[in-house]
């Protein structure tokens, strides 16, 4: 594993119900960082299918209205299937690039959509991908629940990656089943743009002894979809969300941002020694853990609501 790792997080825009330019728009921002040198490039979360901040999809308790299922219908037409096309298009992008890619996607299986994270490695492999276990409030009407097999840590030739996705990082336990897999680059795609959620990723940091690299979309009413803008008002420069990227260090340093109000490329180069320095005297799962107290158990299988017995003949 190298001693440096220069790790970029992206704060743009997204592109909503439209795959084809979802997929363009961040593969030439995944480029871009690849030319300034990143060996890692963290995506927001939602960044390919958007994140439809402030809709409501026609619902209210016990009602749905037409205009929200066509609203729906809209969005799951911008979705992706993974495995699939734009994947494929994707890892293509990124064995061009050469790098390593944590991106955000609005993932289609069946009639079900899940916000998904996707992680690849440089030849172009998807090689991880987490489904969000938890959606948040009215997240929970748009997307489907992930299960325990959807919690990947890719040991990378630059180190060992795991993402979580926004509020999911309020999970201490699904915090401390990534520390138990040696997670060392920590990936958050979210879009909370708080000031408190710095607090978050700042004790995360300290808590895991990891690198902490955190993407979180700048988005203008412009960006939205034209029926989206009716619901928002009328002014294109409405700030959806206003970004707050930053890069921490294992000893809660803030390596580069908080960013606000701009889109935004964050670099930084990780020592990844600092991970051993850290734990010296914490480590969450080991010396600083008491399993004659306290016990995890992840359930990792796959959970179908259809399963099929083989016919023996």
């Amino acid at each position: 594993m190298p001693k440096k790792v220069r790790a970029a997080v992206v704060q743009d825009h997204f592109v909503m119900n439209d795959p084809e330019g979802a997929t363009e728009h961040a593969s030439a921002l995944m480029e871009k960082a690849a030319a300034k040198g990143a060996e890692l490039v963290v995506f927001p979360e939602a960044f390919i299918g958007g994140y439809p901040k402030g809709s409501h999809f026609g619902t209210v308790v016990g009602m749905r209205s037409l205009e929200g299922r066509e609203e729906f219908r809209r969005y799951v037409k911008g979705a992706i299937e993974v495995p699939g096309p734009w994947v494929a298009h994707l890892s293509e992008r990124v064995a061009g690039a050469g790098v390593h890619l944590v991106i955000g996607v609005i993932e289609r299986e069946g009639g079900t959509l899940y916000c998904t994270t996707l992680i690849f490695t440089p030849d172009g492999s998807l090689s991880g991908k987490h489904r969000k276990l938890m959606p948040t409030a009215s997240e929970r009407l748009i997307w489907g629940f992930g299960d325990g097999s959807t919690l990947p840590v890719v040991d990378s030739s630059i180190g060992k990656i795991g993402s979580v996705i926004c509020w999911e990082n309020y999970m201490p336990m699904l915090r401390t089943a990534l520390y138990g897999k040696g997670v060392e680059l920590y990936c958050v795609s979210t879009v909370d743009d708080r000031d408190q959620w710095q607090a978050t990723l700042r004790h995360i940091s300290l808590e895991g002894r990891c690198f902490v690299l955190a993407s979180c979309p700048y988005h203008l009413l412009k960006h939205c979809p034209p029926a989206h803008r009716t619901i928002q008002g009328e002014d294109p420069e409405t700030v959806m969300i206003r970004g707050g990227s930053a890069i921490y260090s294992p000893l809660g340093e803030c390596l580069a941002g908080p960013a606000y109000d701009e889109p935004n490329l964050l670099m930084a180069d990780l020592d990844m020694e600092e991970i051993v320095r850290g734990r010296y005297d914490f480590d969450p799962v080991g010396h600083y853990a008491r399993p004659d107290v306290f016990h995890l158990t992840v359930d990792d299988r796959p959970r179908r609501a259809v399963s099929y017995t083989p016919d023996k003949g």
